[in-house]
């Protein structure tokens, strides 16, 4: 096994990993608990990492990896009114979808 990346929370950090997994890469997430213990440990030591089970898939899941770090963001205006920022397809204040 091989650490790929450390992520800035768990959040990110699982969907690292299931994005990889959906596209053929067997990656796994450790230090799923570890952010508990910062403060008691260095903060950097406590955050969550994922890892390559097979090594040689290491080139791939790096290609695969800075393609999901540097996805678009979307920005539009809801007809009602709210800036929608980031990846969501519906406002958040009134629930219509994004356009296309």
């Amino acid at each position: 096994m091989r650490r790929l990346a450390r992520a800035p929370n768990v959040a990110i950090a699982a969907l690292w990993v299931e994005l990889l997994r959906q596209a053929g890469i067997d990656a796994c997430l450790n230090r799923y608990f570890l952010g508990a213990a910062a403060g008691e440990l260095p903060p950097d030591q406590c955050e969550p990492e994922v890892w390559l089970v097979d090594p040689a898939q290491e080139a791939a899941a790096q290609a695969a990896l800075d393609a999901i770090r540097r996805a678009p963001q979307r920005r539009w205006a809801c007809a009602c009114g709210e800036l929608v920022e980031g990846g969501f397809g519906s406002c958040w204040a009134c629930g219509r979808l994004a356009p296309a």
